[in-house]
């Protein structure tokens, strides 16, 4: 950030300007923010891929039927047996069914199972433009029909809209919920990391301020400019606005207090700090910003749609911390660090800190140093081979038994097929006859009729042999596509519930082979630009990608062996990979500036030892901060949430503990110079990391020409560099200018 604009924001009187923007920045955007919920869409077609198939056929479906029914599917089960009292009662739960407001079609049923131990009845319902939201209310009211009068039969509710009802539970206070988790961890670990009674306050009002800022703007872009948000966004943008911008916090105060060791006026002091951290946190905000903006190529809606809500997110968030946060700290000045407010003169701790006596260590060793750190890292990338991201069936998208599950359970029992979630067909009316009996004809479909033609189309329904989630399924929906695409002038197209599955695994299969070679050659050319360098970036690039290998081997065997998670969503790698890049590459750039910065003074390897110290302390508490954050995912009862804030959380924790502060410290002192080829820092003579400068006495300067004219070269270095370059001693100052 430029001097000027540092100094601006930092001003005597433009912090009272800033702070007023934010004010009624805020009393606009909380009612605003509060409706969020109310333009999120949920429907099937805004989470699939835009062309596939199956979505194709909801399309077409609305010809006969809204895009917005679902079935839903009431199953009896009575163990020791239906009576025919229990029959007529199922019979009668029919004719309430039919007799339903939100009913859109024909009740199909009551069907009883072979073994007259169970029966399902299949009611179509309109769920409206509210969703899956409304599927909640329509499954206790089915429910209450069918639990009525004298009855001893058990019931469930699944099919879609059971299915529906039970997600929406799930993320039902989805945006209360997370946000007081995530509060609640950035307190305790911003309190740990500042041990201060006051100080956490200001990160953490800046990134709430942020967070209402950002859901206003993507409030106002859905309600009138199109833009998608779904239930699964606005949960990751809560974390992702918190967590970043509180990381941003960390990075701007550390070196907020650094620098008022060197000012006696704190606007100065602030100034000064904008314009060193400015850089860094501009850098890994936009790397974000960007990252998160390469999604817009995904194929999935609900993918692509994530990129421009976390964008915007990130967006705002960098904004709150560049402004709003150094206002107030200003404003309420140095008391706020209370019990060790940092005054100038006093000493500065980083200096022989934990992370300056870690950096003496590897600079004993680097070159094993990072061939032993990436050998481990190698070696735990090997349980990457144990993941399954084939896709999760209902069951397993759970980490707590649902109703809708149960009622699945049942109908397999009693060898009773989902009546609710057919194989669907639109094809030319000419041809509806032929299709018809291919679909009929083809393994794993029991039957198929043609229910309705309109327009020149025919709709044709076909039951399924095997529960719909399994892989049984999916190869008969192959199957029939292939049958039916062989029809000349058909034009047919097959869709339904488990095509819908189907087709949202290859298109996630596709999105992560297309978008993560884009977000490394984005993070590569930031890299580039930020660094003035090609080695330095590759290699940065390099462990990213070792670090991400690592937390998704060693995450998969988690899920397996401690969790018990049978697989993955066919998203779940392309997600750990943009927020893991995205994110942790915030930490290399943190620390690599300050390193370029040092360098240009001390050298590489002293630079290397000196960006360690300053900086290992901000980055390990950013990342325990973004850690706590994304772990709050686990609080849903959904394993896709749950395996997402796992895996980051732990890659996060590697990243800042292992890869940046060891791993990327070893290379730096192994390579020196050439990690800056082929810009000029490449040619500069280095030092021996170990080396000190003299330090000369004060009295001594005092008694000679030349010691005066030294003395004139330590008061010149002060007045251009505000003292940073001066380490105080007791005998007099080190030379470093």
């Amino acid at each position: 950030m430029p001097r000027s604009v540092a100094g601006t924001l930092a001003g005597k009187v433009t912090k009272w300007v800033v702070l007023v923007f934010w004010v009624v920045t805020i009393a606009v955007a909380w009612p605003l923010a509060a409706k969020l919920t109310d333009v999120q869409k949920n429907d099937a077609i805004s989470w699939l891929p835009g062309d596939a198939e199956a979505t194709q056929v909801l399309q077409l479906q609305e010809r006969f039927q809204s895009s917005d029914t679902l079935p839903a599917v009431i199953v009896y089960e009575k163990l020791d047996g239906l009576t025919n009292a229990d029959l007529a009662k199922a019979a009668a739960d029919v004719k309430q069914f039919a007799a339903l407001d939100d009913i859109d079609g024909e009740v199909v049923g009551p069907i009883p199972a072979d073994d007259r131990q169970a029966l399902q009845t299949v009611v179509p319902l309109d769920l409206g433009s509210e969703g899956w939201d409304k599927a909640p209310d329509l499954a206790d009211e089915l429910r209450a029909i069918a639990e009525s009068g004298d009855t001893e039969m058990s019931v469930h509710i699944t099919g879609p809209v059971g299915i529906a009802a039970d997600s929406a539970e799930a993320f039902a206070g989805i945006d209360t919920t997370l946000l007081a988790a995530t509060l609640a961890v950035v307190v305790v670990l911003l309190l740990l990391t500042y041990r201060s009674p006051v100080l956490w306050l200001f990160p953490l009002l800046s990134a709430v301020v942020a967070l209402f800022s950002a859901q206003a703007v993507i409030y106002y872009l859905a309600k009138d400019y199109g833009l998608v948000v779904n239930g699964q966004s606005a949960g990751i943008l809560t974390v992702l606005v918190v967590g970043a911008g509180t990381d941003y916090a960390l990075l701007l105060v550390a070196r907020y207090r650094e620098e008022l060791r060197r000012h006696s006026d704190r606007h100065e002091a602030m100034a000064v700090a904008l314009h060193r951290a400015g850089p860094a946190i501009f850098a890994s905000a936009g790397t974000v910003i960007l990252g998160m903006l390469c999604l817009l190529f995904a194929d999935m809606n609900s993918t692509q749609g994530l990129g421009p809500v976390a964008a915007i997110g990130v967006g705002v968030g960098l904004l709150a911390m560049v402004t709003l946060l150094p206002a107030l700290l200003v404003i309420f000045g140095r008391w706020i660090f209370w019990p060790k407010r940092p005054l100038e003169g006093s000493p500065e701790p980083t200096s022989s800190g934990l992370w300056a006596r870690i950096g003496t260590g590897i600079g004993r060793r680097p070159r094993a140093v990072w061939l032993v750190t990436a050998a481990i890292l190698g070696v735990a990338c090997l349980g990457v081979l144990t993941l399954d991201t084939n896709g999760l069936s209902n069951k397993e998208q759970y980490t707590k038994t649902v109703d809708s599950v149960v009622g699945e359970e049942v109908l397999a029992r009693h060898d009773l097929a989902d009546a609710g979630s057919p194989v669907v067909v639109v094809a030319d009316q000419n041809a509806a006859g032929e299709v018809a009996e291919l679909t009929a004809n083809t393994q794993g479909v029991l039957d198929a009729r043609v229910v309705g033609a309109r327009n020149g189309t025919a709709y044709i329904q076909g039951g399924l042999a095997n529960p719909p989630d399994s892989q049984a399924a999916f190869d008969t929906i192959d199957r029939v596509r292939d049958a039916v695409h062989a029809v000349e002038g058909a034009d047919a197209l097959v869709g339904g519930n488990t095509a819908v599955n189907l087709d949202v695994r290859e298109a996630s299969a596709r999105d992560n082979r297309v978008i993560i070679p884009i977000v490394l050659v984005v993070v590569l050319l930031i890299l580039g630009l930020l660094l003035r360098a090609l080695v330095a970036p590759l290699l940065l690039i390099a462990t990213v990608v070792l670090s991400y290998g690592a937390a998704l081997g060693v995450s998969s065997l988690v899920f397996h062996n401690i969790f018990g998670f049978t697989g993955g969503d066919p998203a779940f790698p392309l997600f750990v990979f943009v927020f893991l890049v995205a994110l942790g590459i915030d930490y290399n750039i943190f620390l690599m500036t300050r390193v370029r910065e040092e360098a240009l003074q001390h050298g590489t390897r002293r630079g290397a030892l000196i960006g360690l110290a300053a900086t290992g302390g901000v980055i390990t508490s950013a990342g325990l901060v973004l850690a706590g954050t994304f772990a709050v995912l686990a609080t849903l009862p959904l394993v896709f949430l749950a395996e997402l804030g796992f895996a980051v959380a732990f890659g996060v924790l590697l990243d800042t503990i292992v890869v940046r502060s060891v791993l990327v410290t070893a290379l730096n002192l192994d390579l020196g110079p050439r990690m800056w080829w082929p810009s000029r820092l490449s040619k500069q003579p280095d030092v021996d990391p170990d080396e000190r400068p003299p330090i000369v006495a004060l009295d001594e300067l005092r008694r000679s020409r030349a010691g005066a004219r030294r003395l004139s070269q330590v008061r010149r270095c002060d007045a251009q560099l505000g003292g940073r370059r001066r380490q105080p001693t007791p005998a007099g100052f080190a030379m470093t200018c």
